[in-house]
């Protein structure tokens, strides 16, 4: 008997409300390993939170409201502390972009590596199983060919 209402089952042990569950892919090894570094590092986790508020849109919202809360009320000649203040903003934002590259490229470098070594790896494996196989195929074609030479030897008038 479902104890649940009509829009609410179970999913994989877990109770659905009609929405399909999330399915979260496994990550690559590579990717798993250098989150968890940066998750120990508290510089870098302060780096990625900056970063990623600086590329959304509430960061340009507020920065709408502060430059025309600036403009307004704050400043009777706005435009020289203005320029000093976006500029050196400008130099932080840039560097915490760079910091961004940097770890993608770290990221990138890794799982290279990392592909590098699986496919290296898969291609030793590859080589001794064909060779594993051609020796298979000459130890059958020796018993079947040896076999047949056996009986054509028996039905040989001369032999």
């Amino acid at each position: 008997m479902n104890t649940h209402s009509p829009r609410t089952t179970l999913v994989g042990g877990h109770q659905s409300t009609g929405a399909r569950p999330r399915h979260v892919a496994p990550h690559h090894p590579v990717n798993t390993r250098l989150n968890a570094e940066r998750a120990a590092d508290f510089q870098l986790r302060l780096a990625d939170r900056i970063t990623a508020f600086a590329g959304s849109m509430p960061f340009v919202y507020v920065h709408v409201a502060a430059f025309a809360l600036w403009m307004l009320v704050f400043e009777k000649s706005p435009w020289p502390t203005l320029t000093l203040a976006v500029s050196l903003e400008a130099i932080f934002l840039s560097t915490f972009v760079l910091i961004g590259q940097n770890r993608q490229a770290a990221f990138q470098q890794a799982k290279a590596d990392h592909e590098f070594a699986e496919e290296e790896q898969e291609l030793k494996l590859n080589t001794q199983l064909t060779r594993e196989i051609h020796e298979l195929t000459l130890q059958v074609h020796e018993h079947v060919v040896g076999a047949a030479g056996d009986v054509r030897a028996k039905e040989s008038p001369m032999g």
